[in-house]
């Protein structure tokens, strides 16, 4: 995916952010993130709402605090609390604060063990022992569960070893999920002494092609043997603690498949015709699609022009905004994919170009020539932000293509300002997360430590919006910035191997530049998988 840079705007006067949103079409929706949920006693915890169409499980997450990455905790938490909305409302809070009973005002408990040893108070491992409510257990401090009286005749399993064979793949529901090589980890290795009892729900294969549980069930426990948010890729282990999500809340979901394909990075210096040939395409294949547009191209340094700087709207392209509507009457949704796509006048990281580069965040190329997130923009406030998603709404309107519902950030990167600000004006976006510790707890934003997410599902995540999910990434003909060739074939394998979640999705994103010749190869590969493609808007209803 292309970037690019913008100027600074202020907010337009007369009535605030939702009076001038109003009047170019944008909805504007309660900001607060929070659900009244019972407050877990003498501790503020951060709750969150449930995503569309989900079920009435409340699912408390606890997480650790302490040691020299005790902050990893709220990291887990974010994550695993983004996949609970899928399913209802979640609270989310230090397990150093528990105390008795708590976990009572929940229907399910999910601990996240990220501190070696992390002192847990005996009446969390009191209350998990007495509860038939489904438990979930991730990685460290199962022995300190494991040490209470009764635990092994009850659950058929003892603490074991951490097994520190390399291990590249993980095996679930007949299908190979990776985990990265670059993860050196151990993974948790049970001894189970009552087969009876126990159930493997997930093997980790050494190199060796030995194996071991990676997940096991018994009774209403989960255990997980490591964390599985590290390392992430799109045909990761993570897609099992995905699907594992249903099982943890208590969730009965019919097992169905569904795919999105969205058209990526159109601009106004988009060619008419192949707009055209890709949704004729699409349209004859019976796939609904989105476009992700950008409604202002910039190239400050002329880079594409011999030196001259260009700057136009989609105003004085009426051939593309023709093609635009020749897209919508195709089936296609139009996303707000930005206001420019790049930031500025300088490079960020690449050229300044629209459609190459970040325009709510700061980036830079280092010298393994990988891109390294900076930080916010100097700029960067609700009133920057919000113009920017305004004085785009408003080219959208006024060329008669109406205000897209949705928004998507150009590289998925922005500040947490930023995602409220889309919250505030949206409600909606269709990419994936970029989030920071500080999010959840309230405290002060990690830039540094930033991560992302993406969903095989639709969630409500921590900025309060509800998210469509892209998932399973591009085609990509020519490798970039250490991102190896991705081709059709390489798109529908990340597709088979999300089949492994039940009511999971396979998302896409296609740029239309590269013809339809790749997509004859994606959207049959997909089809053949037993995918049914849906648009954007259905997701939105759960």
């Amino acid at each position: 995916m292309r970037t690019s840079k913008v100027t600074r705007r202020t907010l337009l006067a007369g009535g605030g952010a939702a009076a001038v949103a109003a009047a170019v079409g944008l909805n504007t929706v309660e900001a607060d993130a929070s659900v009244p949920l019972p407050v877990i006693s003498t501790l503020t915890t951060r709750t969150g709402k449930a995503a569309p169409g989900a079920g009435s499980a409340k699912t408390l997450i606890l997480y650790d605090t302490t040691g020299d990455y005790g902050w990893l905790g709220e990291v887990y938490a974010t994550q695993t609390a983004n996949l609970a909305s899928h399913f209802g409302s979640w609270a989310a809070a230090p397990v150093g604060r528990y105390k008795a009973g708590d976990l009572n005002a929940y229907t399910a408990v999910i601990y996240l063990g990220s501190t070696y040893d992390e002192p847990l108070p005996d009446a969390f491992l009191t209350d998990v022992l007495a509860t038939t409510k489904p438990v979930t257990w991730v990685y460290d401090n199962i022995w300190q569960l494991a040490a209470k009286a009764g635990f092994t005749d009850r659950y058929g399993f003892a603490s074991g070893t951490f097994d520190l064979a390399e291990v590249t793949e993980v095996g679930y529901k007949g299908r190979k999920l990776t985990r990265s090589s670059d993860n050196r980890a151990g993974i948790m290795n049970l001894p189970i002494s009552d087969t009876t009892k126990v159930r493997t729900l997930a093997t980790a294969v050494r190199a060796d092609s030995t194996g071991f549980p990676w997940a096991v069930r018994s009774g209403n426990l989960t255990y997980i043997g490591e964390i599985p948010f590290s390392y992430v890729t799109h045909d990761d282990r993570y897609l099992i603690f995905a699907d594992l999500m249903f099982d943890a809340v208590g969730s009965t979901a019919p097992e169905r498949h569904r795919a999105l394909i969205r058209i990526e990075d159109v601009g106004p210096d988009a060619d008419p015709e192949q707009l055209k040939a890709v949704a004729d395409f699409l349209a004859a294949e019976k796939v609904p699609f989105s476009v992700a547009v950008y409604p202002r191209f910039r190239d400050p340094k002329g880079t594409q022009n011999d030196g001259k700087a260009q700057d136009y709207t989609l105003a004085a392209r009426p051939k593309v905004v023709a093609a635009l509507k020749y897209m919508q009457a195709k089936g296609g949704t139009l996303v707000m994919h930005g206001y420019t796509h790049q930031y500025g006048s300088v490079a960020n990281p690449y050229d300044g170009v629209s459609a190459n580069d970040f325009e709510f965040f700061r980036a830079h190329v280092d010298a393994n020539d990988s891109v390294i997130y900076d930080g916010p923009v100097a700029e960067d406030s609700a009133a920057w932000a919000t113009a920017r998603m305004i004085a785009s709404g408003a080219i959208f309107v006024a060329t008669g293509l109406g205000a897209p519902k949705i928004f998507e950030f150009p590289h998925y990167a922005a500040s947490p300002i930023d995602y409220q600000a889309v919250h505030t004006l949206f409600g909606k976006r269709y990419d994936r997360g970029l989030y920071f510790p500080g999010v959840l707890t309230g405290g002060r934003y990690d830039f540094p430590r930033q991560f992302g997410q993406f969903f095989p599902y639709t969630v409500r995540d921590v900025y309060g919006s509800v998210v469509v999910p892209e998932n399973i990434g591009n085609v990509e003909t020519e490798p970039f910035n250490n991102h190896p060739v991705r081709l059709p074939a390489d798109i529908v394998a990340s597709a088979e191997r999300n089949l492994v979640v039940r009511d999971g999705v396979a998302s896409c994103f296609y740029h239309a530049y590269l013809g339809t010749d790749h997509l004859t190869d994606l959207i049959g590969g997909i089809k053949g998988l037993g995918y049914s493609f849906v648009s954007a808007e259905t997701m939105l209803n759960g």
